[in-house]
């Protein structure tokens, strides 16, 4: 499970986070990308771990992560089918051999995505290996094992059976390796069908351990959506085991004979439909839901600089994620500045050593993300990161050191036409900025600049030629000059750094298609 996981999260990494930040527009559409990326990954650990790591760099909103929480635990129960389905009836541990050979080459002498798509392919079929091996043991322990050696069928029975599929899941880091394992000793006659049940149900609440480790470094958002996780799959295994009798009796009402003659799949039939349920039943509640997890894990107010987590370092994609959210919050509180400073009544001040401590953070944050230019497609995002973030703390300087020159702009009445330019851009950048319209805002921002560039000129001549015939004094017209100095500066900078953000957004498409 381990390396087919593996191989496929390399694979197909950056395609499966563009898929995890961009559908989530609802819960629904959520829920269903978060089962089809974890059917595909073949690991709901692997989804979460992600998911988490986008909420932490701000760039998906708590509320929207729940639906992907909920789709993961209905992604994860594929293994049990493909386990049950190709494992038993097929019997392919034999025939699936040459297939690990073909891809274990690939792994060996291939590159990119033919080496990991190799590496996907040995893991498949050593998943089937492993299979036929257990299947071997297990024949020779069932005198050692039995349904009779494990806890009775009780809800004392079933809470402790519960219990040890916590604790493997736990030790192994891996439910879907544990449901084989239950299905692979049902199988057998190991265990019984309501032994596997319960171990399956615990097995499913063990997978919240790495969340719950993934959230501890990270935000306050991070933090909830691990809790969201671990609630959630407790409901989900509450409403399983309280149905778990009826299910069976349902089953025996039926078909009477399925549970003995095809246990196995009637036990991935209860793992599906458990979890389809949980999110059935948890979707027309999730506001309430996202409101009682903010209640037991209040915030103490945003802050720039909540998604930069250490551990997101250990992957360079999920730290300059961190680092554009950063970013992008410091841009959009330092654009609400300037709209204040340059007299629009629906802008608002804001705390500039605050900011600036922000961004020396986010500098020293993005300075341990260390890249080549020849070995990681994530370079030219980097380095347009870099420029962003420059860029920010020189427009940063332009409203902290020249404040003054604002005022100036204001109370000009032949700047009246550059000050509108520029406040139009800002608006637009507000707007298209949390939406990720980069492609808009950097062309706002660019045609503001242009404009105000193409003025420069001729407003410094005319202001000139008012000074030397006496009709401005000299401190008036410095004044004006720097004024307009001051506008296509900022107007410069503006654009620059959306620029740069485009660019880092169009750099993630680049590194999808590598």
């Amino acid at each position: 499970m381990i390396v087919m996981t593996e191989g496929l999260r390399s694979l197909a990494g950056n395609a499966m986070r563009s898929v995890l930040m961009r559908f989530t527009r609802t819960l629904l559409t959520g829920a269903i990308t978060g089962a089809l990326t974890t059917a595909f990954l073949q690991s709901s650990s692997a989804t979460i771990v992600a998911t988490i790591g986008f909420v932490s760099a701000g760039l998906i909103t708590f509320t929207a992560s729940l639906g992907i929480i909920f789709g993961a635990n209905v992604g994860t129960t594929v293994t049990g089918w493909m386990v049950a389905l190709l494992g038993f009836r097929l019997q392919l541990g034999t025939a699936i051999l040459p297939f690990i050979f073909i891809g274990a080459s690939l792994k060996l002498f291939a590159k990119g995505k033919w080496a990991h798509a190799g590496y996907a392919l040995a893991g498949f079929g050593l998943i089937f290996v492993g299979i036929t091996t257990l299947q071997a043991a297990m024949a020779g322990v069932t005198g050692l094992i039995s349904p009779e050696s494990l806890p009775a069928d009780t809800v004392l029975g079933r809470l402790q059976l519960v219990g040890l599929g916590i604790i493997f899941t736990v030790i192994t880091q891996s439910s879907s390796a544990g449901v084989a394992t239950a299905l692979t000793a049902l199988y057998a006659g190991a265990i019984s069908f309501e032994q596997a049940a319960a171990l399956v149900i615990g097995m499913d609440m063990g997978t919240t351990v790495k969340a719950v480790v993934a959230s501890l470094s990270g935000s306050i958002n991070a933090k909830r959506t691990a809790l969201s996780h671990v609630l959630y799959n407790v409901w989900t295994a509450t409403l399983a085991l309280s149905l778990l009798s009826t299910y069976i009796w349902l089953l025996n009402w039926l078909t009477p004979a399925w549970l003995s003659e095809d246990a196995e799949l009637a036990l991935v039939m209860f793992h599906t439909s458990s979890n389809l349920l949980g999110v059935l039943t948890i979707l027309p509640v999730t506001q309430r839901f996202a409101r009682l997890i903010m209640r037991l894990l209040p915030g103490q107010g945003a802050t720039y600089t909540n998604g930069l987590s250490d551990e997101l370092l250990k992957q360079p994609d999920l730290a300059l994620n961190a680092v554009q959210g950063s970013i992008q919050s410091e841009l959009l509180a330092l654009l609400w500045h300037l709209r204040a400073i340059l007299g629009d009544p629906e802008g608002h001040r804001i705390d500039l050593d605050e900011l600036e401590i922000a961004m020396e953070e986010t500098s020293a944050y993005l300075d341990q993300i260390h890249l080549t230019a020849d070995q990681d497609p994530n370079w030219n995002r980097l380095i347009n990161l870099v420029h962003s973030l420059d860029h920010l703390q020189r427009l940063f300087e332009r409203c902290e050191e020249e404040a003054e020159r604002a005022t100036v702009v204001n109370a000009t009445a032949e700047l009246a036409e550059e000050r509108a330019w520029v406040q139009s851009a800002i608006v637009e950048a507000i707007h298209n900025l949390p939406l990720n319209r980069w492609d808009k805002a950097a062309h706002q921002t660019g045609q503001a600049a242009r404009q105000i560039h193409k003025k420069v000129r001729p407003y410094r001549e005319a202001t000139l030629a008012e000074v030397a015939t006496g009709s401005l004094d000299v401190a008036t017209g410095t004044a004006r000059l720097g004024a307009i100095r001051w506008l296509r500066r900022v107007s410069k900078h503006l654009a620059r750094i959306h620029q740069h953000l485009h660019r880092a957004m169009m750099a993630i498409g680049a590194a999808e298609e590598e």
